[in-house]
């Protein structure tokens, strides 16, 4: 199975191009690189600081899709949203942990899985997914009785807040509540009326450093408190993870699936 990746000169990227590289059942067919940025036509092993293998940087989209029968995207909507129009027409796989979409850009994504295969997850990891279902679980047991805060720490350059995997973590508790978090969820509490409402969801943002990402759902009672954490201390789970969705959509039928669906 080739796959392509965009995004290769970013941090991600190159982590997900080299764990590609090194697995042992899918191949690196290329990478998508920015026209204009000079990196063009050049072999992809190279860059990565591996021996040449043949495969390519390239620019234009339309050659990228062509070269591979899958593609991991994990860069900005404007660009996943290119990404699964192009997958849609020319029926490739695309695995996707793009966040920060507005309403109407996941509702555009999300309707290109008619004609293609698209696995969205805002955290690729097995550890972060297995939380999921946890939160879900607990936010049906303890109901009202707890209040549900939701907590998450990035590095100082990522621009979406909250996170994808917050808001996720907040939609699995809503569902274990039997709630809409549109409803329920308060994603900031500032000025002197801020006391915090019966049922509502909470969240607050930490921005510093290099933290690739912590998530601490905190379900807080009289007399006592639960916290379900999860820290990633390393790129690579979201790479393994992208590169397991990805060989499990090679055999699904067109769909909007997640990583919980891949999990399943």
């Amino acid at each position: 199975m080739k796959i392509g990746v965009t995004g290769v000169t970013g941090r991600m990227g190159r982590t997900i191009a080299t764990l590609v590289l090194q697995d042992s059942v899918v191949e690196l067919a290329s990478a998508l690189v920015r026209q204009g940025g000079g990196q063009e036509g050049g072999d992809l092993g190279e860059f990565l600081g591996f021996e040449k293998n043949g495969s390519k940087l390239i620019s234009d989209i339309d050659q990228f899709i062509q070269s591979c029968d899958a593609i991991i995207d994990f860069s900005a909507p404007a660009l996943s949203l290119e990404m699964a129009q192009k997958c849609a027409e020319n029926k490739k796989v695309l695995v996707c942990g793009t966040t920060g979409f507005s309403e109407a850009e996941k509702q555009k994504f999300a309707s290109f899985a008619k004609d293609a295969v698209i696995i969205w997850s805002s955290n690729m990891s097995l550890g972060v997914n297995l939380l999921m279902n946890l939160a879900e679980k607990v936010a049906g047991i303890l109901h009202e009785d707890f209040d549900i805060e939701i907590l998450e720490m990035h590095h100082n350059n990522k621009v979406d807040s909250p996170s994808g995997t917050a808001l996720s973590l907040g939609a699995a508790v809503a569902k274990g509540r039997g709630v809409d978090l549109k409803t329920v969820g308060n994603m900031a509490r500032v000025g002197k009326e801020a006391k915090r409402q019966k049922g509502e969801i909470g969240f607050a943002a930490l921005r510093g450093g290099d933290v690739i990402g912590d998530h601490t759902i905190i379900f807080a009672g009289d007399g006592e408190r639960v916290e379900l954490t999860h820290k990633a201390s390393n790129r690579d789970i979201f790479a393994k993870g992208a590169i397991r969705a990805a060989i499990w959509g090679s055999a699904k039928d067109s769909g909007f699936y997640s990583m919980r669906d891949v999990l399943s």
